[in-house]
């Protein structure tokens, strides 16, 4: 066995170097996950929240979605009014169900019916529940999840984002 050609050697480290400029680039000069939509809910403008706000998609047949609320209710206490917790119910669930399910729980957080699907459709058409997004005050998306949330990382970001708490 040889050792690798010095032309080898050379387009590894070229490659390296490019993919290590790409992830400084992206982490230093990108939006990250992107801008919130043009959406402006309850009193809250998504694309210039002034507070992080979490955007979570749910349905009332999706137990992950029931199961996570609890948990957000506890996150939405730790930090009162400078976090926002903004609960969409899909298009395709009964209207009697959700009112049934808010009237049942009572989260400390805006619940919002996408009768027609224009608020799934704005953060890129969400089908899958629960999706969540959670927005800087800047309008920047700095976390998704499809699937049930991470907490600590949900906390973690809430607490860099509002560190007079």
């Amino acid at each position: 066995m040889t050792a690798p050609s010095s032309f080898g050697r050379k387009i590894f480290s070229l490659v390296i170097i490019a993919l290590l400029s790409t992830l400084a680039y992206l982490t230093l000069f990108s939006d990250g996950l992107g801008k919130a939509p043009d959406l402006i809910i309850g009193e809250t403008k998504l694309s210039k929240p002034l507070k992080p706000v979490l955007v979570n998609f749910w349905a009332t047949s999706c137990p992950g979605c029931i199961t996570e609320m609890p948990e957000l209710a506890k996150i939405k206490n730790k930090f009162g009014d400078k976090f926002e917790i903004i609960s969409v119910s899909m298009n395709y669930d009964p209207e009697t169900q959700v009112k049934n399910f808010i009237a049942k729980n009572p989260y400390p957080f805006t619940f919002v019916r996408d009768t027609k699907g224009e608020i799934a459709k704005a953060f890129g058409d969400i089908l899958l529940t629960p999706t969540s997004f959670l927005i800087a005050p800047n309008g920047n998306i700095v976390y998704r999840k499809i699937g049930e949330v991470d907490f600590h990382i949900v906390e973690e970001k809430v607490q860099q984002m509002t560190p007079d708490l």
